[in-house]
């Protein structure tokens, strides 16, 4: 279970420029010798070697932090349009902070906006004329790599507010129908629930970077306050019934939350019990309303029906390690998702669970431990997952090797690249560059894009072959 920053140390920073800062990654040169994909956990760096970001792999790419590493965020919903296509993008998001002493945490609210992109070929055809004016072209090739890192008023804008949080934020979460109610968990064993809208609202307005200085945290009292008998991890909003709420522990409880109102909550007292470790995740199902998911360092998984008392309707061995994380898949709701501590993950189908539990696609590409695990928000059978080995991979169940594409694809890109050739078909992206990655997100109205954050901060992704996979309403 490879959770906790516990006392981190805050990211170094060149120039400061207030408490936090916003940047597009910059665009490598190409080497002028053939490059090769590196694959982490086979090959190694050798003396005088280094790793280059290939930037046309990415239609938008970019790097913040916010001060103090954060495990959890979250991506709230907008008003800015349900399906947005067209660059630039403005995010808005919520984060949890692991700082150095327990009373200089703090939530962020954060605005990213005119984060920019552009669209590219996966495998560029190169006419007879390029070719030969090649040289020529050489310094328009190098203005084109930097598209995505625009100077002046053209380069993306971080915007915070922060509220004052007690202990380290183990996980916050969003309520899909109000995203300005946020719950978090601190590590001092308090769930609480938070009313963020006054701080949206101030930065839905404001048009100019208000992140210099050292922006100073707000004193706000939570909505609401559970004490669990210790930290925990597993929190989930339904999204279904709106302020229903879950939370998980190490002590292996789980406590429900109803709402009583629009901004109270009841706790049952009596918890969900039925795990024989620590709880990791929670899931409530996409379509019923008293189901759930949850998972657990005894490697199992447990699906639950608040109708049927405190104990799981049905639970199983479902890896041979610690369950991290899973996901409910929203669009096809009969596949759930889970990742293990030893870096494997698997995909099974619920409508068979009762007669037989086995995954229906099962991956040991990680070496490491996942620490999480995401659907797409816009396509049924890609999902993107974070791990230990400091890599962010999207993966497309729908895809089967096919031999004379592959020969096709080799051969245009033969004189830029030698590609590994024992990858799972079903791999579609992989993206590194971050160290301890800890969580990802898919952003709901943006298709294609990934958030992430690790140790070293924030990353905002678009990868260029993520597009040909989404439904034609998406990918237009």
């Amino acid at each position: 279970m490879p959770r906790s920053l516990k006392n981190p140390r805050k990211p170094r920073r060149a120039k400061p420029k207030g408490e936090g800062s916003s940047s597009s990654l910059p665009s490598m040169v190409p080497a002028s010798a053939p490059a090769r994909v590196w694959e982490p956990g086979v090959d190694g760096i050798g003396e005088g070697e280094e790793l280059q970001c290939d930037p046309s792999a990415y239609d938008s790419l970019h790097a913040f932090h916010v001060g103090w590493p954060c495990l959890s965020f979250d991506i709230l919903r907008d008003s800015l349009g349900l399906v947005r296509t067209e660059f630039p993008h403005t995010v808005f998001a919520v984060s949890g902070t692991q700082a150095e002493k327990s009373s200089w945490n703090s939530i962020e609210i954060l605005k990213l906006s005119n984060l920019t992109g552009r669209k590219q070929k996966l495998v560029p055809i190169k006419t007879s004329m390029e070719v030969s004016d090649e040289d020529s072209d050489s310094s328009d090739s190098d203005d084109d790599g930097e598209e995505m890192d625009q100077p002046g008023p053209r380069r993306p804008t971080l915007q915070l507010r922060k509220v004052a949080h007690e202990g380290c934020v183990n996980r916050i979460r969003s309520m899909p129908q109000n995203p300005h109610i946020c719950a978090s968990w601190s590590d001092m064993g308090y769930v609480q629930v938070w009313d963020v809208s006054s701080h949206l609202n101030f930065l839905a307005e404001s048009q100019s970077d208000i992140t210099r200085g050292t922006p100073s945290a707000f004193n706000q009292a939570p909505l609401a306050v559970f004490k669990h008998k210790d930290e925990g991890y597993a929190i989930d909003w339904s999204p279904v019934v709106p302020g229903r709420l879950l939370s998980g522990d190490c002590k292996k409880h789980i406590h429900l939350w109803e709402p009583s109102s629009g901004t109270t909550w009841k706790v049952d007292p009596v918890p969900f019990v039925g795990h024989m470790g620590s709880v990791e995740d929670l899931q409530w199902s996409p379509t019923e309303e008293n189901v759930f998911a949850s998972c657990s360092a005894d490697g199992c998984i447990g699906i639950w029906d608040t109708r049927l008392g405190k104990s799981p309707a049905f639970y199983f061995k479902a890896h041979n390690t610690d369950v991290n994380v899973i996901s409910w898949n929203r669009l096809a709701s009969c596949m759930l998702a889970s990742g293990s501590d030893d870096g494997a993950f698997s995909i099974r189908d619920l409508r068979v669970i009762k007669v037989d539990n086995s995954p229906v696609a099962h991956f040991e590409y990680h070496k490491h431990p996942i620490t999480s695990i995401e659907w797409s928000s816009h396509e049924g059978s890609t999902l993107a997952i974070t791990s230990s080995d400091n890599q962010l991979t999207v993966w497309d169940l729908s895809l089967e090797r096919d031999e004379e594409e592959e020969a096709e694809f080799r051969a245009q890109t033969s004189e830029n690249v030698n590609a590994p050739r024992d990858l799972p078909p079903q791999l579609l992206f992989v993206h590194q560059g971050q160290k301890d990655l800890k969580e990802l997100h898919w952003h709901a109205q943006i298709p294609g894009m990934i958030m992430s954050t690790a140790a070293d901060g924030f990353n905002v992704l678009m990868p260029s072959n993520i597009a040909d996979s989404l439904p034609p309403v998406c990918a237009q």
